[in-house]
């Protein structure tokens, strides 16, 4: 079967990878599409530090082939978006409700595909950069079949990152003020988390002058180029900035912008050893520094809420595919998003 493997040193389509069978507690899904995110090109570079050779990919959605041995959730047919939570549902922070802070949801990566016999790991427990992939059952929540599966791809990782980390992590509130640093994939989904919040001001901040008209149809009130115009809008400051390209000099732009009890919230992938430094006096109002991992999220409760207000016509999806491309197109795909010619670009099988 057809995927894409980055062996250490490049990265290219194959069409002889193969996978095993389902195991207990195991869902093999048909991937329909899939999302190509920052998190994938960070593993190419180096940003992110991950054993080779692995099938990248992390946002797909699809449709159920086989189940192992006890999952009775879902069955072959369904249609499927797929978590990167490979939670174990028994330890304490599974029982708190938490399981992206499960261990074994950031454990050791599997290696449930071969190729010319030699195993090949799985990226994010997930690995949707192939026709077929296996997934614990936590990992595939089932939506409905009227939702486009190029549109649902997104759920699994810059929706539930962005509108999660407005709504679960920050808790944005009616009336609050709101600073969105870089709109992407993630950052439009912030955007719109804080729309669905109901926040007053948003601002959106991007170098890129073209991105404004989509970030004023996901929820911005205000687009600059720098957050050197935010004091303008909101001369006391923000009450939350989100950081979503992963620069430290941003990081520090985000946390310069908090107004009294404001929090910043970091969503950008800087490098794995990199440092971000603040005025240690600013915060002593009550402003908080904040880490998020997908969007603080509970997949098979977050998954369905937003399909709901997919439905409802209240959470975009269609609008964030602005290009999709046959898997053999990879390249095509990778180009365009590192000039920041699309939202979100997805591939087709």
């Amino acid at each position: 079967m057809r995927g894409v493997v980055f062996d250490g040193a490049r990265v290219e389509v194959v069409d002889d990878l193969e996978i095993r069978d389902p195991g207990p507690g195991e869902v093999l899904v048909a991937v329909a599409a899939a999302g190509l995110c920052h998190s994938d090109l960070s593993v190419i570079d180096g940003t992110i530090p991950f054993p080779p050779p692995v099938v990248l990919g992390h946002e797909g959605a699809g449709v159920v082939e086989a189940v192992g041995a006890g999952v009775v959730h879902v069955a072959p047919g369904d249609h499927v978006a797929l978590s990167t939570i490979a939670n174990c549902g028994a330890c304490g922070e599974c029982h708190r409700g938490r399981p992206t802070m499960c261990r074994k949801a950031i454990g050791t990566p599997d290696q449930p595909f071969t190729r010319g016999g030699k195993p090949v790991y799985q990226f994010a427990a997930n690995s949707s950069f192939a026709e077929r992939t296996i997934v614990k059952g936590v990992q595939a929540v089932r939506i409905p079949d009227d939702i486009p599966l190029t549109s649902a791809a997104l759920i699994g990782c810059a929706v539930v990152t962005g509108v999660g980390a407005a709504l679960n992590r920050a808790k944005v509130d009616r009336g609050d003020s709101v600073v969105v640093i870089g709109t992407g994939g993630i950052g439009l989904n912030v955007l719109q988390g804080a729309r669905i919040a109901g926040a007053g001001v948003i601002v959106a901040v991007d170098a890129n002058p073209e991105k404004e008209a989509v970030a004023r149809r996901f929820g911005a009130t205000h687009f600059f180029g720098s957050t050197e115009g935010v004091r303008g809008v909101l001369p006391e400051g923000v009450d939350h900035a989100f950081e979503c390209v992963g620069r430290v000099e941003l990081v520090r732009e985000a946390v310069d912008l908090l107004d009294r009890h404001g929090q910043a919230v970091l969503l950008g992938m800087p490098g794995a050893t990199a440092e971000a430094s603040f005025v240690v006096a600013s915060m002593f109002l009550d402003k908080s520094i904040l880490g998020c991992r997908y969007g603080s999220s509970q997949p098979q409760r977050d998954f369905a809420r937003y399909a709901d207000l997919y439905r409802e016509g209240r959470l975009l999806l269609d609008e964030l595919v602005t290009a999709t491309y046959p898997v053999e197109d990879f390249g095509v795909a990778v180009a365009d998003a590192e000039a920041g010619r699309v939202a979100r670009g997805v591939l087709t099988f």
